[in-house]
Parts: structure tokens; sequence; C-alpha cells
């Protein structure tokens, strides 16, 4: 068993954003204006190295849930796609930023995406946000490309113009990933909560409970009906102690997740694995006050690897994240849509690579449709991404998940799992209604 860690810190995230122009809009050098809920803010990295042919240079959006109940888990993108101009700068291209936020409310990430189509003018939107559904038939009305991460809806899959960075999730599939880690870790009944309003949640839930099943375990509850963003966790945490569970599993907002955690152990439930999609890294330390707490000893499902691995991908990624700014334990254990941020940056610049010369935003399209081999920045190790494959995938490249548990004030990688993969379990689909 490897024992990399890194030392965690209660520190706060430092400011993310350099002031710089957006060369889309006459704003002033600081900050753009703010309307119907939509913050925006432009940066700029470094000159690119004068060895560097110019390849032009880019403004993008970026929707994401910056406050309100999804930020917990969302809002860390922005420090990945500071450091991706940094990435982008080191290639040619000089990529500048305006930040969409969502307020974490539908009509905020509607709203949010018109601003940013209509006064900000972007090339192309990176949407890593729990409501990216509600604003995507206007960016897809648009023709804007969009490349993000597939947390939210169906959207990813049924939309040309998008693009994810773990793939077109199948989120009504099941795969045996998440019943193979919990049966390797003794578990024998699960339980599984996610949230109504986002249909992606709801499906991770009941795919989390089949899994389990698919490989000989109990899924002795399931909730996909738990109300956005909430903490009343008391009535859940009940019902999983009477139904006997020893591990559980949360498709929601950290806040959520460890008010459950927190719930479960008060009344004595002695979990073998608390298995959470969301929280790693600098995460734990925004998700409120008793956070590191109610951590210990959870294990954290990320879709790429681990910096605890040290890899060649990992040192690059912390080192543009410092070179961008980014200071203390937001750059040493970034969270993991941090890394979300940063490789949506790496698929928007191969997708410019292959757009031809004087992008347009449908020569993009066109770029990012012929992508089938994606690493995401190496930080998929060995594997490799078909992100234009719209029927197969599941859950993320060949159904791996890296994993990490945090003892102490440190993330330790997982035997066995760095990466766990699993397969596709034939005949069993899920839907947010069922």
């Amino acid at each position: 068993m490897r024992t990399t860690t890194k030392k965690l810190t209660a520190v706060a995230v430092g400011t993310l954003i350099v002031a710089g122009a957006c060369s889309s809009s006459k704003q002033s050098s600081s900050t753009a204006t703010t309307t119907a809920g939509a913050a925006a803010t432009t940066a700029a990295p470094a000159a690119p190295s004068t060895s560097v042919a110019s390849k032009g240079t880019y403004t993008v959006g970026l929707l994401t849930d910056e406050t309100g109940l999804a930020a917990s888990g969302n809002k860390s993108s922005v420090a990945g796609v500071q450091a991706g101009t940094v990435l982008a700068s080191r290639d040619g291209y000089t990529i500048k930023y305006v930040v969409g936020d969502t307020t974490s409310s539908p009509a905020g990430a509607l709203a949010a995406a018109q601003k940013l189509v209509e006064q900000d003018h972007v090339s192309a939107v990176i949407a890593i946000s729990s409501l990216a559904f509600s604003a995507a038939p206007f960016l897809t009305a648009q023709g804007i490309p969009v490349v993000g991460f597939a947390e939210d809806g169906p959207e990813w899959t049924t939309s040309s113009n998008m693009f994810s960075i773990t793939g077109a999730l199948h989120t009504n599939l099941v795969t045996t990933t998440y019943g193979q880690f919990f049966k390797m870790e003794g578990v024998t009944n699960i339980g599984s909560l996610g949230y109504s309003i986002s249909p992606a949640s709801a499906e991770a839930a009941k795919e989390a409970a089949e899994s389990a099943k698919a490989v000989g375990l109990k899924a002795g509850y399931v909730n996909a009906s738990f109300p956005f963003g909430g903490t009343n966790v008391q009535p859940v945490a009940l019902a999983m102690k009477s139904a006997g569970v020893d591990g559980e599993t949360t498709a929601t907002d950290p806040n959520t997740a460890y008010a459950l955690i927190t719930a479960l152990r008060q009344l004595g439930v002695n979990l073998k694995v608390a298995l959470l999609p969301s929280g790693y890294g600098v995460d734990v330390l925004q998700a409120g006050p008793g956070a590191l707490q109610a951590a210990q000893n959870v294990y954290f499902y990320l879709g790429f690897e681990p910096v605890e691995m040290q890899t060649a991908a990992t040192k690059q990624f912390v080192s543009d994240l410092q070179a961008a700014g980014v200071s203390g334990e937001a750059a040493t254990e970034p969270a993991a849509n941090t890394y979300s941020g940063y490789v949506s940056i790496g698929l928007l610049l191969q997708g410019l690579d292959a757009a031809g010369a004087n992008p347009t935003k449908a020569s993009l399209i066109s770029g990012l449709s012929g992508i089938h081999d994606f690493t995401a920045l190496g930080l998929y190790g060995s594997h490799h991404l078909d992100v234009n494959d719209r029927q197969h995938i599941a859950s993320g490249v060949d159904n791996c998940a890296w994993m990490a548990k945090l003892t102490g004030s440190t993330f330790q990688l997982v035997a066995g799992a760095d990466p766990i993969c699993g397969s596709l379990v034939p005949g069993v689909t899920v839907s947010p209604s069922s």
C-alpha cells in the first residue's frame, strides 16, 4: 500500500482571480459588471514565452456555482481555470475568462449563461455546475461550444455542442465500480442519497444501490428525492440505521454529505465506508465548521489521479496552480472541481488546435467533435477517453475511479483503488422518476 500523503491545514483559500482586461468587452481592468445574479470577473495569464508562437487570444465563460448551496462543491473550479490559463500560455494561447455565477439556482444559471453570451461575447463556455441543465438549451440554440464536467443532467449526451471531460455520461446505466469498492472494504449493506432537482444526482444515488446489488451486496436504503442542498438529514440517518447499513454514499454537495455522516455517527452507526463523490482536497475546508472532523476516515471518489500519487501529470497540475497565483493548500491539495476547471481548459485547447486557423464557434465545435483520444492532460494515467462516445460511457474513463481516504489531516491512497475500474451491468438501468 502506498501511503504518500499531503498535509491539510485549516487555511482560507486566497484570492484566486488575477485582474486583467477582457478583450471582448469594455470592462475595467479589475472586474466586470454584475447583472441578473451572474457575477463576472476577468483574468489573464502571464504573457507566453517569446519562444512560443502566439495562437491567438480567446475569452471564455466559466458557468459555475460560485455562491449559494452548490458552491461548496463547485466554486473551486475558478482556481482550476486560472491554472489552465498558465497551461494555455505555455501552448501559445492567451485565455481570458469571465465567471458567470449561477447563484445555485436554475434561473440564475440561465441568466448567467445569457450574460456570458450576449454581454461578454465569449467564444466558448466551461460549465461546471449542478444547474447547467437549465442553461443548456439556450447555449445549444446559440451554437456556443461548451466543455466541462457532466455533473448535472443528460444534456451532455444529447447536445452536440457540449463535450464533457468525463465523457457523455449515461447516468442511467449501472457499473460495478461502486459495488466493487464497497465489497473490497468489507461493506455488506449500503445506503445512498441524491437530490431530486438534479437528474444526475438522483440517478447516481440509484446507480450506487444497483451497483452494490450487482456484486452481491444489499442496498438497504435508497433516497433520490432529497431537497437540493438540504441539511435536515436526521430522518435519513434514522432510516439508514433502521435498515442496518454499514456503508453509505451521497451524490450531493459536501454540506449535505457531512451533515449525514455526522448524524449517522451520533446515532452510533458503525460505517465501514462513507464514500463521497465530491469534497476531496481543499473542499473539505470550505464545507463549513466541523467539516474536517466530519470527514475523518471518509473516502473520496475522484475521476483523476490524486496529487498524492506524485505523477508527472499531478506535479504539473500543482505547478500550474502555483504559477497562476493559487496559494497554500488550494494549490497543493486541489479540490475535485479544481481538477475539472483545469482539465476543461485542456480539452478546450485540444479543440482549438483541431479547429484550424482563426477558429469560429462552429469550427471549434467541429474540432471538439473529432476528439476521440483524450488523456485529461495525463491525469487519467494510462487511460484514454473518447469524449464523443455518446452511447456507451457510464462512469467516466473506462468506468474507473481513484479513491483517497482522509485520516487526521492527510489524504491517503487506497490500495487497489488507484484506480479501481468496474464494468457495465448488462440490462440494468435507473431513472430519476423510477
